[in-house]
């Protein structure tokens, strides 16, 4: 109740507790039976579960048509018929609930964090996940690098809305540019086949799915009683569709970062420009395994960089401009090279403490034609500024070089998969 309020959320708040007179400065009712008005746009519910039915019967007296039941207790603790009694309840009454067993709902257009932690940045990503830690931590990812998200659904046991339901909102809400999920199983797979194949044109999809061994799989199953299935088949129909698969947390964080500040490139050729030796090297063998073509400098192109670069620099690529660089000579490079035609993409790789990084980054995307993606390494205070600046002017950044590059992989996937629709070698 505190996020709610803290939030801003602008509407009005009805505390219920049998014990009390007023929580947080508000009036408090003994139950909701007794709030003064007719009907209620949302009920969250923090009981413990075997009152939950009965909460579920005053909420349709109050004409209720959504809950959020963030208690556990239920199918995941061998309650099976009391999840039952709870869904039965609702279907009877047309009231359509997110959880139980889950860590609330977080949406920043309208100011409501009915979750923690508390979220108040808006961004254009939202995240759906069964694993209430998982979405929180994504969502503080994003607050921490001021970017903001749009929504925050933690699914809990999904025993009524699902995926699919959040799929479809998100597909169609203006808030969202991209959709990150933490699924651990699905319930229909034909219906997010059908789901995926329909709303990725439009918007980019990120799952992470564990339980890709035996005994994860056993472990997702008694976390939330989800139906895992065969990882193999999950993964084969979300390469099938279009959606992306990330193996980790940070990934699906990743993956979703890059896509809502980035274009779809128009190739898959890469320059890296670095001030540290060794990150370009590690994002050169990230790039080598996931398809990312670290392009070989033309003659011409070699010879415009010999003219205007310090002998000491090494031209290639990676293009390392060593460890005496400032960013100002990132930005006259990568405005020299702004007409050629066969780089697509540019990973700028700022090693140590390089002041006014964002400022020149920005310039670059102001005018050249490439996507312009960072990793910031070894900085210290001033990268930190820096990075807060990257993504308040829209340029990616990521703390690895590694982390950087598997996320401009993920673009290009995308790319890839409607390229090959396009010329009907996807069926």
């Amino acid at each position: 109740m505190k996020n709610i309020i803290d939030g801003g959320f602008k509407g009005q708040i009805y505390p219920i507790n049998p014990k009390g007179s007023k929580i947080l400065g508000w009036a408090c009712y003994p139950s909701l039976i007794n709030i003064p008005i007719d009907k209620i746009d949302l009920v969250i519910i923090v009981v413990p579960a075997k009152f939950i039915p009965g909460v579920m019967e005053d909420a349709a007296k109050k004409q209720a048509n959504c809950a959020v039941i963030i208690s556990g207790g239920f199918r995941e603790a061998g309650n099976d018929d009391l999840e039952l009694s709870v869904i039965e309840t609702a279907k009877k009454y047309g009231i359509r609930f997110i959880g139980p067993n889950c860590q609330g709902i977080t949406y920043t257009p309208n100011n409501l964090c009915a979750a923690w932690p508390l979220m108040k940045s808006k961004g254009n990503m939202a995240i759906i996940s069964q694993s209430g830690t998982v979405g929180a931590a994504f969502a503080g990812w994003t607050k921490e690098d001021n970017l903001g998200l749009s929504s925050f659904v933690s699914l809990g046991n999904k025993s009524d809305i699902d995926e699919i339901d959040l799929i479809k909102y998100f597909s169609v809400d203006q808030s969202t540019k991209v959709i990150g999920m933490y699924l651990e199983g699905v319930k229909d797979g034909r219906a997010f086949m059908n789901i995926g194949r329909s709303i990725v044109n439009k918007k980019p999809i990120i799952v992470l799915r564990p339980g890709r061994t035996h005994k994860g799989s056993i472990a997702a199953q008694s976390h939330t009683k989800s139906i895992a299935g065969d990882y193999k088949i999950f993964d084969a129909a979300c390469k099938q569709v279009g959606i992306i698969k990330a193996d980790t947390v940070y990934e699906l964080y990743d993956f979703s970062k890059i896509f809502s500040l980035c274009k779809i490139p128009k190739g898959n050729r890469c320059l890296i420009i670095t001030s540290s030796g060794g990150s370009g090297i590690l994002a050169t063998d990230v790039a080598e395994k996931n398809n990312v073509n670290i392009l070989t400098l033309k003659s011409e192109t070699k010879d415009i960089l010999h003219q205007s670069l310090p002998s000491h620099c090494i031209i290639g690529n990676p293009l390392d401009l060593t460890g005496d660089t400032n960013a100002e000579r990132y930005y006259e490079v990568v405005k020299k090279l702004k007409n050629i035609d066969y780089i697509d993409i540019v990973l700028l790789v700022f090693g140590d403490p390089i002041p006014n990084a964002a400022d020149f980054a920005k310039k670059m995307k102001d005018e050249v034609s490439q996507e312009i993606v960072t990793c910031y390494i070894g900085g210290g205070d001033i990268q930190t500024k820096e990075v807060l600046n990257l993504h308040q002017v829209g340029i990616p950044t990521f703390p690895t070089p590694e982390r950087a590059m598997r996320a401009i992989s993920a673009l290009i996937q995308y790319k890839n998969f409607f390229q090959k629709s396009i010329l009907g070698l996807e069926k």
